[in-house]
């Protein structure tokens, strides 16, 4: 079954997220479920959410989904521009709304980091690191 697009490709949020997750070691995109997801060997990083068992709704359509660790995770979770994404959730992953305030492109910036971390491989982690 293939999903429609659940994307503006013209979305300058998408825009600046695809900057940020792009410029990581090895990373590349793939359209996966109607949302772009940016991988290594594992998603890292996944641009758009839902609501489980209500896929129309595009309240999170404007957002990105991070699998940070597990402290960062329980403080953004405190926030309200941050969710538990429909499915990813029970996996540790966490929504920031775009919707909800304007971003901190530093921080999310930080997530995406964080993230690409805790799902790459560690020869792309030093690949990293070594970037400075």
């Amino acid at each position: 079954m293939t999903h429609p697009p659940r994307f503006d490709e013209d979305d300058p949020f998408l825009a600046r997220v695809r900057e940020l997750a792009l410029a990581l070691p090895g990373a590349a995109e793939k359209v996966s479920h109607g949302h772009p997801n940016f991988f290594t060997t594992k998603v890292f990083a996944i641009y758009g959410g839902v609501v489980k068992g209500d896929h129309a709704s595009d309240a999170y359509r404007q957002s990105v989904l991070v699998k940070p660790d597990e402290d960062e995770r329980l403080a953004l979770l405190e926030e309200t521009r941050c969710f538990v994404p429909g499915y990813y959730g029970p996996s540790g992953w966490v929504g920031v709304n775009f919707r909800a305030a304007q971003p901190d492109w530093a921080e999310i910036g930080e997530l995406l980091d964080m993230s690409f971390r805790n799902t790459a491989p560690q020869r792309l982690v030093r690949e990293l690191d070594a970037c400075g």
